[in-house]
């Protein structure tokens, strides 16, 4: 049995389809990625599955539990955390605030994050330690405001903000708008990530996609046209007009 599926997933708006009887599943340790040309149905169908929205037909399997009528909320209860393509930080405070944040959202405390750190040097504990595990560490970084950071550490801070739901699986969006030193950071982060969880990874950037992936389901128009290992779909005729032989060509 897969760690997280989801089986025949179909949203419409009004006449339009944009998730088309859509089927997955990934498994633990393993990055599966979704592709596709840019309307193929991508951030529908990461939206169904992280519960933001509710699909018309289909179901959504977390370990076994049947998670379809779960709100995002409890999705994130139960294992699911979804990053963000646009970082969804609280920029105006500090680095080390935002992290001891969300672990207090997760441990469940009574926790307020400003002006009362010396007081909670557990949580604080914590905190640092999950900045450590995404790369953010040291007194000067932790202290910047979340909004000064470079781009790529933004990206660090938010993966390191969902890690702190403890997940099974990570929903993920991670190389937009970085260059490629910030990419390859984030490419290493992902590597470590995967002995721990499953990710589902959303990305246009062929060449990490091919680094990370172990499998590849290709959606168009709202359907998936291919699913299969990197090298099946580079492979496959389909995909390479549809998709690879244009926009992927570009990257």
């Amino acid at each position: 049995m897969s760690l997280f599926s989801a089986t025949d997933l179909v949203k419409h708006f009004h006449s339009l389809c944009a998730t088309n009887h859509v089927s997955l599943d990934v498994d633990h340790g393993e990055v599966h990625a979704l592709i596709g040309p840019n309307g193929a149905g991508k951030s529908t169908l990461v939206t169904l599955l992280s519960g933001l929205l509710r699909p018309d037909q289909g179901k959504i399997v977390l370990d076994g539990q049947d998670v379809s009528g779960f709100s995002m909320h409890k999705r994130v209860k139960s294992g699911l955390s979804r990053c963000f393509q646009i970082t969804n930080l609280f920029k105006d405070a500090t680095v080390l605030d935002n992290l001891m944040l969300a672990v207090q959202a997760h441990n469940g405390s009574s926790y307020m994050p400003f002006g009362v750190r010396n007081a909670e040097k557990h949580l604080n504990e914590q905190a640092i330690q999950l900045g450590k595990r995404v790369g953010i560490e040291g007194s000067a970084v932790l202290g910047m405001t979340a909004g000064s950071l470079p781009h790529g550490a933004q990206r660090q801070l938010d993966i390191a903000l969902a890690l702190a739901a403890r997940p099974k699986v990570l929903l993920d969006e991670p190389m937009a708008g970085m260059g490629n030193d910030e990419s390859a950071r984030v490419i290493d982060l992902i590597q470590e990530l995967r002995n721990d969880m499953a990710i589902v990874l959303i990305e246009h950037d062929m060449e990490a996609v091919f680094k990370l992936a172990d499998r590849i389901s290709v959606l168009v128009y709202g359907a998936v046209i291919a699913s299969g290992t990197v090298e099946e779909i580079r492979h496959d005729k389909r995909v390479q007009d549809v998709y690879l032989g244009t926009e992927a060509s570009h990257e």
